[in-house]
């Protein structure tokens, strides 16, 4: 199509049509969706709740100026606090823009503290956004070529090395800024301690600790942030993707010293928590906390990791099966491009990061019988590369 811009390269499928786990092409074929829109259906196409409550909103009111209270807004942010133990939120339109808010809260927090360069740390294989600052603060060479020079004030660092981050600190560090998983890093996950270390050291500095869960948040580990599974607490959290299943909202919470850094002028957006993307997120995030929907989308992400292991193992060809709940990574000992295009061929939808990384984010409400599929589909598919 030569009016849009070739941002993504060659696409040849189109989509018209969504089911539970299912999508549909305008040719009429049926592919099991492991992607998950990347991570953003948690609950699936056509989810009942989220559809009439969509619906219903748009006959009501679609956007009206945050000059003024959203009843959805309110009880959104209410609702996200009490699942993630936090204290206030800023709603936006992205992950992106949630992060580049965490990124100015960090900077804002500094200068309060009279540090005119304030200074923030990063891990390597990250991906924070394509922002400026969130682009900045991402370390991934590729995407930053041809758009230097970017914002200063960043440092990286190797993922799950605390030593690593005591010899970057420098007197001006403000804030240390990793996520939970790495998802477009290659789906890398830390030490069990890792998380608990980073509070320790940014309490022992009074840093701010900033998570971002864009895509590892809305119950896709089994708890509805990642962070959750080790008993911590951040000063701030990220999210996006999957909080309101396919309408575009993003979210920015906070604890603590970080909760009253922004004060009235300070941060905004003309459209971030509109009604209709804040009563579709209401009820996407009930929907996710019935019938211990979380809980059971971790344990049989889980058990799928496991699975994949045990086919995988003494397979010359794969060098790590790693995840956590439905984020699901297999790394090949070689770069696999054509393997989505090899999936799909299968009618299974998946994609592949860092070069090597066979990316799995299946809906929350998958079966058993369609985490078998998967892993059958890929499993041959692997051992046949």
């Amino acid at each position: 199509m030569a009016a849009l811009m070739n941002l993504y390269g060659t696409r040849n499928t189109t989509l018209v049509k969504g089911e539970g786990v299912y999508l549909w092409d305008d040719q009429g074929n049926r592919y099991l969706d492991a992607l998950s829109g990347i991570a953003v259906c948690g609950l699936g196409y056509n989810h009942p709740a989220v559809t009439r409550a969509i619906c219903e909103q748009a006959q009501r009111l679609i956007h009206c100026s945050n000059l003024f209270r959203i009843e959805a807004q309110e009880e959104l942010a209410t609702r996200l606090c009490e699942l993630s133990g936090m204290s206030n939120v800023f709603f936006s339109n992205s992950g992106a823009e949630a992060n580049e808010a965490a990124i100015k809260i960090a900077r804002k927090y500094g200068q309060d503290r009279g540090i005119s360069s304030p200074h923030m740390i990063t891990a390597e294989k990250s991906f924070h956004g394509r922002t400026m600052a969130t682009l900045s603060a991402t370390a991934n060479d590729k995407i930053k070529a041809g758009f230097y020079p970017l914002v200063e004030g960043f440092s990286h660092v190797a993922y799950n090395d605390i030593e690593a981050i005591k010899a970057a600190a420098n007197e001006n560090t403000v804030a240390v800024m990793v996520e939970p998983v790495q998802g477009e890093g290659g789906v890398n996950v830390p030490n069990d301690n890792y998380l608990q270390s980073l509070r320790a050291l940014c309490d022992a500095n009074d840093w701010l600790l900033i998570l971002d869960e864009i895509q590892s948040g809305n119950g896709r580990t089994g708890k509805f942030f990642a962070y959750q599974h080790y008993g911590i607490t951040p000063d701030v959290v990220t999210t996006a993707k999957g909080l309101a299943n396919g309408v575009p909202i993003g979210a920015y919470l906070a604890h603590g010293k970080a909760a009253e850094v922004f004060q009235p002028g300070n941060h905004g957006s003309t459209f971030g928590g509109n009604p209709l993307a804040c009563q579709a997120a209401v009820a996407t995030v009930n929907a996710l906390a019935e019938n211990n929907l979380m809980a059971k989308a971790g344990a049989l992400g889980e058990s799928m990791l496991t699975r994949f292991r045990e086919a995988f193992a003494g397979n010359n060809k794969v060098v790590d099966v790693r995840g956590k709940g439905m984020l699901i990574g297999i790394q090949l000992h070689r770069d696999c491009p054509d393997f989505v295009e090899l999936a799909k061929q299968k009618n299974l939808i998946l994609n592949v990061t860092a070069g090597s990384v066979i990316r799995m984010l299946p809906p929350l409400i998958l079966s058993e019988d369609e985490a078998t599929q998967i892993i059958d589909t890929v499993v041959e598919l692997v051992t046949n590369y």
